[in-house]
């Protein structure tokens, strides 16, 4: 099974240290690698538990923050955001009010507008997403089926019935737009307003 290499998207990938591991392994297990992350953090990071908040971050009265999270240097959370399953932001990244964020990594200068929801994805630098935008996790009209991806001219096996998206850096998505389960967008790809992504590859 051929599978996309991280860093051919996101530019900044191996400075995790997360390995070569597939997109979907990486958020299957994203809570753990974010972990394991926390042990090897520098100073300037408040902790409470599993959560780790630069000295620099903003969170907004009213997120609620789950599970092992990392925020970084200069980000903003808003009041209704909600960060959980495992979460890495980067460094001046924005999650406006009322987002979901579930099992993703969100790298530098990256934001959510409001009202979004982004599930076991991960997310390059300097992405935006427009208000109302979602990239989804699960195949509902399929009932969880594994989801298979349609990339170039063969069909990548993932194994996993939730994957939300590979998002390179600069990418644009458009308010209301659907990022649908197993997504690979090319660096600086352009998804317009209500616009559709769908890569499954059907039977």
């Amino acid at each position: 099974m051929k599978s996309p290499k991280v860093d051919d998207y996101i530019k900044q990938w191996p400075l995790l240290g997360m390995g070569s591991a597939a997109p979907w392994a990486v958020a299957q297990d994203c809570e753990n690698r974010i972990l394991a992350l926390l042990e090897a953090l520098g100073a300037g990071y408040r902790r409470q538990g599993n959560i780790a908040v630069h000295e620099t971050a903003v969170i907004e009265q009213g997120a609620v923050l789950k599970g092992a999270v990392i925020i970084g240097e200069g980000c903003f959370v808003a009041t209704g955001a909600y960060l959980r399953g495992g979460v890495y932001l980067g460094r001046n990244c924005i999650v406006g009010p009322s987002c979901e964020l579930k099992s993703t990594f969100m790298l530098d200068g990256s934001k959510l507008a409001h009202f979004n929801f982004v599930g076991d994805s991960l997310i390059g630098e300097s992405v935006n997403v427009e208000a109302g935008a979602i990239i989804a996790n699960y195949r509902n009209e399929l009932d969880g089926a594994d989801i298979k991806i349609r990339h170039e001219d063969y069909v990548i096996e993932t194994g996993v019935s939730k994957f939300g998206a590979l998002v390179g850096d600069g990418c644009k998505i458009g308010a209301n737009a659907v990022i649908a389960p197993g997504a690979l967008l090319r660096p600086k790809t352009y998804v317009p307003r209500l616009g559709l992504i769908d890569q499954f590859a059907y039977d």
